[in-house]
């Protein structure tokens, strides 16, 4: 299956209207960066003078024979250090608002192949609920950004990008970054079907345990199963689409998909397409980069289309004859 980027892209109307939207917002956007310019010197100025003001109070009051660095010191340094950085945020307001205007606007032109085009921001996507955990593994935290969702070639979905993670502070690992798609499965599988990166024994011996009443299974391809680990609670009905249409689908995806893996889950009438990715597929450049068609938000719909298309292929594992 070969996905051709000319099939997502919008024509040259529509192209000439978000062109005029993105005139309007770099009018705006200069406007902004003036103002964070002289904002964020003076929010974290005045931060600083003031950690350095009770600095000195604090060696007015203290005893001159002890040492200068001292627990009160330290405590106001961390204290200072964090105030810093909210009020940097603070102080780059501005940009976060324009930007995210901008998006809540652009997105729905730009894809405008996605019927029903729905959009939010930072919320829990409802399909989440019905992700198999077996797919990623345990996690105790996650966060979400960008949710989309809509019709696809007469299909539904919803696709967010999600970071989920495990353990806290420095001691927390990434169990999964990247998009997920949710979809509508073809056919419904009776039961759950994962298939994951391999990963090492340890990995796998904790996953087994988390897994547990869930049974490994072979493609039969030696490549393909050095690089996966098919495992469901329907060894049965899984059994076909492991050596089958699912083998073949996450073929085409190795060839498509250069980055880490992708995963792919079926729960139901659910289908899940994972994608890892560090990057933010639709983020806009930062307020001091000028933002340009080409550079910016044609790569924003080929990358919207090329996962929607991949997702419309993998709903279709389950079908039963031509699918």
């Amino acid at each position: 299956m070969a996905v051709e980027t000319a099939d997502f892209m919008p024509g040259e109307a529509v192209i000439a209207g978000i062109r005029r939207d993105i005139e309007a917002y770099e009018a705006r956007r200069a406007s902004v960066v003036r103002q964070v310019r002289w904002r964020v010197p003076l929010f974290v100025g005045l931060v600083l003078v003031a950690v350095a003001l009770i600095a000195w109070l604090f060696n007015k009051a203290a005893d001159p024979h002890e040492q200068w660095v001292s627990t009160p010191h330290v405590f106001l340094y961390i204290l200072g250090f964090a105030a810093s950085i909210l009020v940097y945020f603070q102080a780059m307001k501005p940009a976060a608002r324009l930007q995210q205007s901008f998006r809540d606007t652009l997105l729905p032109i730009i894809f405008g192949f996605v019927r029903d085009f729905g959009y939010r921001h930072g919320e829990r996507p409802n399909s989440f609920d019905r992700l198999p955990r077996e797919a990623v593994g345990p996690f105790n935290r996650q966060s979400f950004d960008d949710v989309i969702s809509g019709r696809y070639d007469d299909f539904p979905f919803e696709l967010y990008e999600a970071e989920l993670r495990e353990g806290t502070g420095k001691g927390s690992s990434t169990a999964f970054k990247g998009v997920i798609v949710a979809f509508e499965a073809v056919e419904p599988f009776p039961g759950i079907l994962v298939a994951t990166r391999r990963s090492n024994a340890v990995v796998s011996f904790f996953r087994g345990m988390f897994a547990s009443r869930m049974q490994e299974l072979s493609s039969g391809e030696p490549l393909l199963d050095a690089a996966y680990e098919f495992r469901s609670d329907n060894v049965e009905a899984a059994r076909p689409l492991v050596t089958g249409r699912l083998a073949q689908a996450l073929k085409w995806l190795g060839e498509t998909w250069r980055d880490d893996p992708a995963r792919v889950a079926l729960n139901g009438g659910d289908g899940f397409l994972l994608l890892p990715q560090a990057n933010d597929f639709f983020e806009l450049p930062p307020i001091s980069v000028p933002l340009d068609y080409q550079t910016h938000v044609a790569p924003m719909i080929s990358d919207m289309g090329a996962m929607l298309a991949t997702a419309a292929l993998v709903r279709k594992v389950g079908a039963k004859g031509g699918g």
